[in-house]
């Protein structure tokens, strides 16, 4: 299980398949992908791959850590997390027995919660012994609980790559197996969707906190990221990040999930993708069987928040005694929008390996930082996001020398059209790493669920190509013109911690 820090999926994932569908002849890509939605509102595409006898199956739910409700930061992912944990069938020694003792902790926990709202006026000896109740409940619940029983099944049953992960905009689950597990597989993934037990939920919770700890508390990186973030969004749902807020991870209950599951998990916001050596009959019969009775429900609110025009360089520091970093981002539109593709093209002009200009220019030539990069969405798409510059600097360089020859880059980009040569190869480049990243079962799973999400048909990979191939110099120059603005710029950095600096 898995957050996803870096750019969204769905472009990684699209420009992979669209790729690899070029390579294998578009049309006859058509003639193998079966569409169809059950009455409750849940779509399926299927993918015939005969190449091995195995499939992929993957679930995307469109939604994730910007659904989090306010005070809830964290719930998509400890959802998410939720969802290895079994069902009435599958991961208990005694079912009746562990259901007793969950909604006896939920009572339990509800007075506890009750006697703390009273602030002043509660009473803390009842508020001690209420906690050593719960304590107590959570080892009572425990001692039910066949660990790890769901993913002993289907690792038994010759499942690879068994996982899942939450991203701004979505939440995915996965896995590859046998061609012959195909019907387990809709078993256990509908059984995990319709019927989901919240075991261990309260030891989990402590799992998910202490992910933010490793991510974010003790990585320079992750809290560099998260500072930027912080800083860069007042008003959007990406104002948080992938990892939710610690003090809210501590409070989450069972409630709060089983709340986040009926908003969200209804079968109109999910796609089911499964591709690989399969009968598109046989999936439709045994969606029908397995997920046909999962109920319908309203499709959930769409995010109204939405970021207002940035009037000014926003800058946050970091104080650390770890190497510093820098992160540049500049306000850039939602995944839809017509330049969108531009971004890409330009992060290959700037970041591609040896031959992109951050690391030619500062890694190569003037020496003054350790590594660049550059990052075209982040942390999702779905909003008005970032695009990231990335920089190290180099040991007796400073924070302001790196930052200054950065934004040298970006003006240059900005006042000289980049020439064909380049052009060209970043474009041939850009589809080269992308075949050898999604050339699978899985990676088309991804590319087909995250088009037909983000976009509404699947086929829009047909078209993205030619999108690419029409980036012009012209497009570039005017891009970065537009969106890399000192006004639309936030700047995260390290500096030395105030102790480091006495010494």
């Amino acid at each position: 299980m898995s957050i996803y820090p870096n750019r969204n999926r769905l472009l990684a994932g699209l420009f992979g398949c669209v790729i690899a569908a070029t390579a294998q002849n578009v049309a006859d890509l058509e003639k193998r992908i079966t569409e169809f939605d059950l009455p409750n509102g849940l779509h399926f595409i299927v993918l015939e791959r005969h190449t091995a006898p195995v499939f992929a199956g993957l679930s995307f739910v469109n939604a994730g850590a910007a659904n989090d409700p306010a005070g809830k930061a964290g719930i998509a992912h400890m959802f998410e997390h939720m969802a290895f944990k079994g069902t009435p069938s599958i991961g208990s020694k005694n079912y009746a027995a562990e259901k007793a003792a969950m909604d006896a902790l939920e009572k339990t926990y509800d007075l506890l919660e009750e006697e703390r709202r009273k602030g002043p006026r509660a009473d803390q000896a009842r508020i001690k012994k209420l906690e050593a109740d719960v304590k107590s409940g959570i080892d009572a619940t425990f001692a039910q609980v066949d660990q790890d029983a769901f993913t002993r099944m289907v690792e038994e049953n010759g499942a690879v790559g068994l996982n899942a992960g939450t991203s701004m905009d979505s939440t995915v689950y996965f896995m590859n197996l046998p061609a012959n597990r195909l019907e387990m597989w809709f078993m256990l993934e509908s059984d995990r969707f319709i019927t989901p037990v919240f075991r261990e939920f309260y030891k989990e919770r402590g799992v998910v906190r202490n992910e933010y700890a490793m991510r974010i508390e003790s990585d320079p990186q992750g809290r560099l990221i998260t500072a930027l973030m912080n800083t860069a969004f007042a008003d959007s749902p990406y104002h948080v990040g992938y990892a939710g807020i610690p003090s809210d991870i501590e409070n989450l209950r069972v409630a709060d999930a089983l709340a986040f599951r009926k908003t969200y998990y209804v079968p109109g916001n999910i796609t089911i993708v499964v591709a690989g050596d399969v009968d598109p009959k046989q999936v439709r019969a045994l969606a029908t069987k397995y997920f046909g009775p999962m109920p319908a429900g309203p499709l959930p609110p769409p995010v109204i928040s939405r970021e207002q025009e940035q009037r000014g360089e926003k800058r946050v520091a970091i104080e650390t005694d770890a190497q510093p970093m820098m992160a540049i981002g500049y306000k850039r539109p939602d995944a839809l929008h017509a330049d969108d593709p531009v971004f890409d093209v330009i992060s290959g002009i700037l970041s591609q390996g040896r031959t992109g200009r951050l690391y030619k220019e500062l890694v190569e030539e003037k020496k003054i930082a350790l590594g660049a990069a550059a990052y075209a969405t982040f942390p999702g798409g779905k909003q008005d996001n970032l695009y990231i510059l990335f920089t190290v600097p180099n040991s007796g360089k400073t924070i302001e020398e790196l930052e200054k020859a950065t934004y040298e880059i970006v003006e240059k980009l900005k006042k000289e059209p980049v020439d064909d040569a380049t052009l060209k190869r970043v474009k041939i480049n850009v589809r080269a790493g992308l075949i050898r990243a999604l050339n699978s079962n899985m990676g088309m799973a991804n590319a087909l669920a995250s088009a037909h999400v983000g976009y509404g048909n699947w086929k829009k990979l047909y078209s993205a190509l030619d999108d690419v191939e029409k980036i012009t110099a012209a497009d570039v120059q005017r891009v970065a013109q537009t969106y890399f603005t000192a006004k639309g710029r936030t700047v995260a950095f390290m500096t030395k911690s105030t102790t480091q600096e006495a010494k």
